[in-house]
């Protein structure tokens, strides 16, 4: 399994934020295949009570070709697993982490914010040269 360009880096962004990497890559079955999103992560949650709030992260860097192409791929494979995981473990939250160049350059179209909405794709926005998260959009 390869892994994407910056996945070291959205990894430290996470660790930044307090996020514990629990899994990586985090398996899952999808149907009767194998699957694997790019990482698990939990972090406490202030009040006590409420346990962690636990997350599966696929990181894409979009980098070479078309903008439109890779994000087609993107956007299956975060429906497939959207799927997979509500199986699994429904109270986990699956985001596509995309890098801040790429979503400045492409969601300022309304008709990609409109898409991500209709199918509840939860971005993070990463800034790959200082590994920071510089937004959560859900």
């Amino acid at each position: 399994m390869a892994r994407d360009k910056f996945h070291q880096n959205v990894r430290e962004a996470l660790e930044k934020e307090g996020w514990v990497i629990t899994q990586d890559p985090y398996f899952l079955m999808v149907g009767r295949r194998r699957g694997f999103i790019d990482l698990g992560a939990e972090k406490a949650l202030i009040v006590a009570d409420r346990g962690a709030e636990k997350i599966a992260v696929e990181i894409k860097s979009f980098v070479g070709g078309s903008d439109l192409d890779q994000f087609e791929d993107a956007l299956g494979q975060f429906l497939i697993y959207l799927n997979a995981l509500e199986e699994k473990e429904p109270d986990r939250q699956l985001f596509l982490a995309i890098p801040e160049g790429f979503y400045i350059r492409f969601f300022d179209d309304p008709f990609f914010q409109k898409l991500a909405r209709k199918y509840q794709v939860n971005l993070l926005v990463y800034n790959e040269l200082n590994n920071t998260i510089v937004e959560w959009i859900k």
